[in-house]
Parts: C-alpha cells; structure tokens; sequence
C-alpha cells in the first residue's frame, strides 16, 4: 500500500510473492502486480498548485488516495503492508482496515509507522519476520549497518557543515521524519529540521536565519530533473551558497533500504574527498 514497503519487499527477495502495489511504486522488470492504490496524476502540476490541492483535499475530509476494493479482493492476499505515516504519501491504514472488514478479507495486515532512520530498519526487520524472511531481513539490516558504519569512519573527526534540507519548495517545508538523521549519519548537522517529527511549512528567511552552510533540495515526489528545476527556483534566496538537488525518491523520503544510499550520497557531497562522488544521475550541484 506504499512504495517503500514495495522496495523493501524487492530487497527482501520476495518479489515474486507481490501481487499489489500502488500506482507510484517502483516495479522491477518482468513483475506485474495488480495496482490496488491509486491516486491523481499531480505530474503537471507545480508545486504550489500541489500544495493547494493536498490543503483542500485535507479541509474537506476526502482521500488523496482510492483502494480498489475489487482488485484487492481479487488478490487474496496473505500480508497486507500499509502505513499511519503521511496520508499525503499513501492510503492511510484505517482505510485498509475498513476494506478488509467489508471484503471479509482475512489478510494479516502489517502498519509502518517510522519516524527515524533507526525506525525504517526496524521496519525492514518487521516485514521480513511477518513474511518469513527473518533470517534475510537481519543479514540486509546488518550490511546496511555496515554501510553506515563505513561513513561514519570516513567522516569522522571532519567539521561538519550545517545543511537545510529543501523538501518542499513552495510553500517551503524544512526535512522532517528520518531526513534529518540521514545529514548526521553524513557528517553533516541537519538545520531548518524536524527530527522525528512532521515536517511544517516555513518561510525563506527562516531558512536563512539558520546560517546553513550547503543547501540540499529535495522535493517529495520527484526525479533529479524535477528537483533541480526546483533548486534553480531556492537559489535565489541562498545566492551565496552551493545549492544540490536530490532525487528524493530515489535517495531521501522513500524509507527503505535505499535511504542508505541517500547517507552516500550526501557524505559525498558534504564531504567530497573522503567518499566517492555521489551518482550523477541521482544528484547535482545547481550552478
């Protein structure tokens, strides 16, 4: 019921066993799995004009999200993995609940509900023992682990700049949940931040009252090309800064395994001559 638990059930091996998925998950070549989740088309839209829509879809009570009731009855499905997170990132897991209960589904049912970097592993470890996979869900954790750890030896003892982390440009949003965590695994100190937390709407001079040393835009929901037409839109209020883009969906806001890859790719940028250069076509710097 949400792209990340799709990606963490990909990482899990279990690819073969998933039968649905939302219209915005990431599906691996030669998979087909029934869309169950879908949602408006918001690929045209600018930000601003997202922004609004999710505001009056909150005012006035309605889903941003539709469950396919047939479909999923049609599934019969074992495991159901769904989230009380962000209702403006998935169907919120009441919802699921509801459905269930008027399909007389008896579907084991699974709530991700991570706010930090630790939570979103302790997540991949509670899919993988509810759907038999314990035994791989504690070997990928620990060579994420790994991972982590080899930043954390690679920056260590190095100043660490203080980074705004842009996820939504219009109004603008500082990083919240897990976002915060992934500048600090980094070397980095995250500013303009809600660790943990939900993630508000802010001003521009906010941002810059928090002295950042490097600018990172992020936006839920995009690509790097998106994110950098984004970027180019945040320059003008940090003139004096370096400004990146990230694709968030790729590295940031999805938490999976590849929030990891997300720690990578920001230690290159904060700190460029200890790990290796972040892939290009997931991050550039805004000239």
């Amino acid at each position: 019921m949400l792209p990340s638990a799709t990606e963490i059930v990909y990482a899990l091996g279990l690819g073969d066993s998933l039968v649905g998925v939302t219209f915005e998950c990431t599906i691996r070549p030669g998979s087909s799995p029934a869309v169950v989740v879908g949602g408006r088309d918001t690929h045209n839209l600018t930000p601003g004009e997202i922004d609004a829509y999710v505001r009056a879809a909150a005012a006035s009570g309605t889903d941003l999200y539709t469950l396919h009731a047939d479909a999923l009855a049609g599934l019969d499905p074992d495991l159901i993995l769904t989230q009380d997170l962000c209702r403006v990132c998935a169907l919120p897991a009441g919802r699921v609940a509801d459905a269930l209960n008027h399909l007389g589904c008896q579907a084991d049912v699974l709530t991700l509900d991570p706010h930090t970097l630790e939570d979103v592993l302790d997540s991949i470890l509670a899919v993988g023992n509810q759907a038999g996979a314990s035994a791989t869900a504690v070997n990928l954790v620990a060579s994420l682990r790994a991972r982590l750890s080899a930043v954390a030896a690679a920056v260590s003892g190095r100043p660490r700049p203080r980074v705004a982390v842009v996820e939504w440009v219009d109004p603008p949003f500082g990083a919240g949940h897990w976002i915060p965590d992934l500048i600090t695994a980094a070397g980095g100190t995250p500013v303009a931040a809600h660790p943990g937390a939900r993630s508000s709407a802010t001003t521009w001079s906010a941002f810059q009252a928090e002295s950042p040393d490097l600018v990172v835009v992020a936006p839920c929901g995009y690509d790097l090309p998106g994110a950098i037409d984004q970027a180019r839109t945040v320059q003008p209020h940090f003139p004096s800064l370096p400004v990146w883009a990230i694709d968030a969906d790729s590295l940031i806001v999805r938490p999976g395994p590849r929030l990891i890859d997300g720690v990578e790719a920001l230690a290159a940028i904060l700190h460029p001559d200890t790990t290796p250069h972040p892939p290009t076509n997931h991050v550039a710097r805004v000239a």
